[in-house]
């Protein structure tokens, strides 16, 4: 991506320039469905077989074939055996998910059958019929073999793994998690014990991995880088990753060195700045090609937590997103139960919780706290002047783990 930098872009600007400079997905690769979790499918999910691949009970009592009564036979059915035959008139044990026998016409439940010792006969407890196929998942029920499941970009969940294993897969095409390395600035920060001489502990380094992974990276280190231009260079010039994340130096400060390194890497700025609190000194910036010809990308977070928050949710999230080949989520909004206090001029992500049916804002909300962040359920999306009492907000999820 080349061009002139969008400087004080808006924040839905803003987000769509990062999605578009990922460019195309990262390759599609082979992964077991084990180390598949989290990846984005890069093709079509589509049935290898009939799901059920035969007709099954849906429920535990008795496989019939026609109307009552009938003749009981001792041997059961159970799940992974191979039926006899049914014959007109006789009955079988059978058990939730066993195949149909054929010539079975319907399961009878447990608790809705009788049988009479004397004769070995089996009865409807209640006056009626059973209808011709009652409690029967008939083949092919939830999908026929080469049936389209899942789209290409939709995310690898444990219910996702699930139906793959299902339909016969032992391995799916996903898409490789783009590479993050960290770099973590500031010379006031402390790595253990509790803030002292003038210092704080680095809140970023804890946070923002978890974080990362969560929106389908593959964090590859994470670093402390002292507060010289030097040492920023070398490591912004020699990583390895898809994308660089540093966290601090992207304002004007004595000691703010990045838009000086970028300047002397040649590295382009996509973004400069965006309309959009805490958060608006982040950037995003090209970065030269790795020795083998892949791009990077670097995106500028700021030092204070909670603006560091809104600049990954800004920027970040959607660049990773596109590079690991996700969908677009689909937006989430809500109606707040109480007014958001916005900008006058920009967007303001704001930490808010559940309240009733609505989202009510939190306290500790200023761009170096994360107390209100630690009790969010979500970041709400508040336009320039805020929001009012009933007004719908987008919302923004958090991660959880």
């Amino acid at each position: 991506m080349t061009g002139l930098p969008a400087h004080h872009p808006s924040w839905r600007r803003a987000r769509s320039l990062a999605r578009a400079a990922a460019g195309p997905a990262l390759p599609g690769v082979p992964r077991t469905l084990e180390d598949a979790l989290g990846h984005a499918l890069a093709e079509p999910l589509t049935a290898l077989t009939d799901l059920p691949p035969f007709a099954t009970s849906a429920m535990d009592g008795w496989a019939v074939s026609g109307p009552a009564p009938w003749r009981l036979g001792e041997r059961g059915v159970l799940a992974g055996e191979r039926p006899a035959p049914l014959a007109a008139g006789a009955a079988v044990p059978i058990a939730t998910g066993a195949p149909l026998p054929p010539g079975a016409s319907a399961v009878l439940r447990r608790e809705h059958g009788e049988v009479e010792r004397s004769t070995s006969l089996l009865h409807l407890a209640t006056p009626g019929a059973l209808p011709e196929g009652h409690d029967v998942r008939p083949r092919g029920q939830e999908c026929v073999s080469g049936e389209p499941l899942l789209p290409a970009g939709t995310g690898v969940t444990p219910a996702v793994l699930g139906l793959a294993a299902a339909s016969g897969y032992d391995r799916l095409v996903v898409h490789r998690r783009p590479s993050v390395e960290l770099f973590v600035l500031g010379d006031e920060l402390l790595d253990a014990g509790v803030p002292r001489g003038g210092r704080v502990r680095d809140a970023l380094g804890p946070l923002l991995p978890s974080w990362l992974r969560g929106l389908g990276a593959e964090v590859i280190g994470r670093h402390r880088v002292a507060d010289r231009l030097a040492e920023l260079r070398e490591a912004v010039a020699h990583s390895p990753a898809d994308v660089v994340i540093t966290t601090g130096s992207t304002a004007a400060g004595p000691v703010d060195f990045l838009h000086e390194t970028l300047r002397l890497l040649d590295a382009p700025l996509i973004v400069d700045s965006v309309s959009v609190r805490p958060g608006h000194p982040m950037l995003l910036a090209e970065l030269p090609a790795t020795a083998d010809g892949r791009t990077r990308r670097l995106v500028g977070l700021p030092g204070n937590p909670l603006a560091a928050v809104a600049g990954t949710a800004t920027l970040a999230a959607p660049l990773l997103r596109a590079l690991g080949g996700h969908a677009d989520p689909e937006p989430r909004s809500a109606v707040t139960a109480e007014a958001l206090p916005g900008h006058p001029r920009d967007t303001r992500l704001l930490p808010v919780r559940t309240a009733g049916t609505g989202v009510a804002p939190l306290p500790y909300d200023g761009p170096a706290m994360l107390r209100g962040l630690a009790l969010a359920d979500a970041l709400a999306v508040v336009p320039p002047g805020g929001a009012a009492a009933g007004d719908a907000v987008e919302l923004l999820p958090l991660p959880t783990g």
